[in-house]
């Protein structure tokens, strides 16, 4: 049960270093590495796994070195990157409690790098802060733990529903002419741009980027930002043009600002097949970059693709259909549920809003 009045009178005036002893993570590099199970752990996250472990969990970690104010929990035994700082010593705080109430940090404001962005742990430990007793901090990391375990199941049935829809496109696409070309009559090999029109994003000024804009800023590798006006509101795929070359989203019928680092392609119909097909046609291998992967139009639309009879791609789409709506349903259900957390967060850590202890 959570409490609205403001009752801070029994946390504790203290220094972050109180709370927590933090320790700088541990250099490894990729040839050192041998496949295992346990995460290292870097400033921007889980990057590989190893064989070996420097850390016994549950831990905490947070980002030191270019990435900075990143938080990471980790259940389970780890290495933390050099890059990163790790929570040595919890003093008796619950870990879970220590991570969400670290997320309220702001720990671009303590860089100290000159070239790079660097945290120093000695200078983050003399933050004054406060914090509640131990009951209290479990009862507020349990109320953030239920959201956040709901709105992982939620993208976990996300990749669950699309690898379903993934695996039925490259049964009826893929596999069956590859097994019987000879019995299917009806397939047509097309180039794939006959079925969408694609264009260029367009370029956002510094300035443009807001905050707290109204509208999503979508680049390469998905959200980028948000500004105050949008460019496009309508049912489309969009890809990297520029920088990250291959990843294929999708946008529902939402007003969005998509960057001059994407290609936009609105298909003309058979909306769930052309993102498939777009999907495994290894649009990274078509980089034309000398500096940087670039990707054209022109190759994007050239791609050669077997297409199947009509009443296929009909059945297809149907099928599809309502199994991507289901996925728009979850999408929505974790936006509300990570605005309710969000908003939640810094009251809760505050003492603003206090949960009830039993």
């Amino acid at each position: 049960m959570l409490n609205i009045e403001n009752k801070t009178d029994i946390w504790q005036d203290c220094y972050l270093g109180d709370m927590v002893t933090f320790q700088r993570g541990f250099d490894i590099t990729q040839k050192d590495q041998l496949m295992g199970k346990y995460p290292v752990i870097s400033s921007s996250g889980i990057g590989s796994y190893h064989s070996d472990f420097k850390v016994e969990g549950p831990g905490v970690v947070i980002g030191r070195k270019g990435t900075l104010g990143t938080v990471f929990y980790q259940k389970g035994n780890y290495w933390p990157h050099d890059t990163t700082l790790w929570v040595k010593d919890f003093h008796g705080n619950d870990p879970k409690f220590i991570f969400y109430f670290l997320k309220g940090f702001k720990f671009e404001n303590y860089d100290v790098g000159t070239s790079n962005p660097t945290l120093n742990r000695n200078h983050i430990h003399l933050i004054p802060t406060k914090y509640p007793p131990l009951p209290e901090q479990r009862a507020i990391a349990s109320v953030l733990s239920s959201l956040d375990d709901k709105i992982d199941l939620l993208h976990r049935q996300n990749r669950t529903l699309e690898g379903m829809a993934e695996a039925l496109f490259r049964q009826w696409f893929v596999l069956r002419q590859a097994q019987q070309p000879e019995a299917d009559e009806g397939w047509e090999e097309v180039a794939i741009g006959e079925l969408f029109k694609i264009s260029s994003g367009k370029g956002l000024k510094h300035e443009e980027f807001l905050e707290n804009g109204a509208y999503p800023v979508l680049g390469a590798n998905g959200t980028i930002g948000r500004t105050s006006n949008y460019n496009f509101n309508e049912k489309l795929l969009f890809t990297g043009r520029v920088g990250t070359l291959g990843n294929i989203f999708i946008v529902e019928n939402e007003k969005v600002w998509l960057s001059d680092n994407t290609l936009v392609i609105v298909p003309n119909k058979y909306f769930y097949s052309v993102y498939f097909i777009l999907k495994i046609a290894k649009l990274e291998e078509l980089n034309v970059g000398s500096t940087q992967p670039l990707l054209r139009q022109s190759d994007v639309k050239d791609i050669q693709f077997n297409l199947p009879p009509e009443n296929i791609l009909i059945g297809f789409e149907r099928i599809t259909s309502d199994i991507f709506l289901k996925i728009q349903g979850n999408n929505s259900e974790i936006i509300t549920l990570e605005k309710l957390r969000d908003t939640l967060l810094p009251k809760l850590m505050s003492g603003e809003v206090r949960v009830e202890v039993k």
